[in-house]
């Protein structure tokens, strides 16, 4: 790839100083070059070697085409994603688009082909048996063909296809979200920004959106895969109603004041609720801390001896200041739970109803604030 390269993003936590960062394209930025690509080998009957398409924000930059060819439905193009330093699940990945001649005055058309998904619960930006190449993306592919075309998108089909998609999609939270057979086209201004876990936080919006759709007032938002099974079979809600919302409460509690349920449980491990207890919205080890003095006040608070305080307050890490708390018979993990409630409350609309749950490392139930 060449043109405008992608901003390099902040160094975030973790990463040794004077490391660079690369970020890289999106899905849907990858899709359009591939489609354009293939509309010019359908209007003049060759294909590129490189296309440069231009995103949301102006960029302007160009992709290798890695693959071409013509089959009944039309020619195929395709470009490799590169999502930089991004853990993406889709980096390396082939993304191919084939582009055929639509009905007169059809506009641009999507299908999904192998590997690309299919909408099938409502609450989602596209309609229920759509293909799942997000509006974004479609915007993209839209104006990348209406540049081949000199200014006006064309009449044509656009079928997007990832080989291996459905295998991808696996890895993804698509299933929970009624995707299914294979991943989601997404990209909202075509870049991939490293560690920006923005795919993660799409999914945890989505996940909201669905589960309302779905007339789900009752959702529960869990750091991990232990909490969540745990609270699922202590509640026995559905899965619709289940949110990995992982270190991202922040953002999961930004959008559910703005897209509310009847009643929010939150469930999680104690080192990550009592972080939340003292007000983080990130809850990644690297990017917040347990305050340990504060856990000691909490302690305090709760009716525990000078002593045990002291020892909280000097602890090492989280798990040995609940040892300490649960040898003096305190039930620190309840206290920790009723003010991480507390938090939530005040991030969250009125008349949303919290409860929080904590668990240990087995699944077992130590702390309960409730509704």
């Amino acid at each position: 790839m060449s043109g405008d390269e992608p901003p390099e993003p902040e160094q975030p936590d973790g990463v040794p100083p004077g490391r660079a960062l690369r970020s890289g394209w999106t899905t849907g930025a990858c899709a359009a070059a591939a489609a354009k690509a293939a509309f010019v080998a359908l209007t003049t009957g060759a294909f590129p070697e490189t296309v440069a398409i231009t995103l949301p924000r102006g960029q302007r930059p160009s992709f290798a085409i890695v693959h071409s060819g013509w089959d009944d439905t039309g020619p195929t193009a395709g470009v490799i994603k590169d999502a930089g330093d991004d853990p993406d699940v889709t980096h390396g990945a082939m993304i191919l688009a084939t582009v055929a001649a639509g009905a007169p005055g059809s506009g641009v058309q999507f299908r999904a082909g192998a590997g690309v998904g299919t909408v099938t619960r409502p609450g989602l930006p596209l309609g229920v048996g759509e293909p799942a190449i997000n509006p974004g993306p479609r915007a993209m592919i839209a104006a990348a063909l209406g540049d081949a075309a000199d200014g006006r998108a064309p009449d044509v089909v656009v079928t997007v296809s990832i080989p291996g998609g459905e295998q991808l999609a696996a890895k993804t939270l698509n299933a929970r979200l009624g995707i299914v057979g294979g991943l989601s086209v997404l990209g909202t201004t075509g870049i991939v920004v490293p560690f920006s876990c923005s795919a993660w936080i799409h999914s945890i919006h989505r996940g909201i959106d669905v589960a309302r759709a779905s007339g789900l007032r009752h959702i529960a938002a869990a750091t991990g895969s232990t909490s969540e099974a745990a609270v699922q079979r202590l509640l026995g809600l559905q899965e619709a109603a289940l949110i990995d919302m992982g270190d991202f409460i922040g953002g999961t509690l930004k959008y559910l004041r703005h897209h509310p349920v009847d009643r929010l449980t939150v469930a999680g491990g104690f080192a990550k609720v009592a972080k939340l207890a003292q007000g983080a919205m990130d809850l990644h080890s690297g990017r917040s801390r347990i305050d340990l003095s504060r856990l000691g006040a909490v302690a305090a608070a709760s009716g525990a001896a000078p002593e045990v305080v002291s020892e909280i307050a000097a602890a090492e890490s989280a798990g040995q200041a609940l040892a300490i708390a649960d040898a003096a018979g305190l039930r620190l993990a309840d206290a920790v739970a009723h003010a991480a409630r507390a938090v939530v409350r005040e991030t969250l609309a009125d008349a949303t109803a919290v409860d929080v749950f904590v668990f240990d490392r087995a699944g077992a139930l130590i702390g309960h604030a409730a509704a």
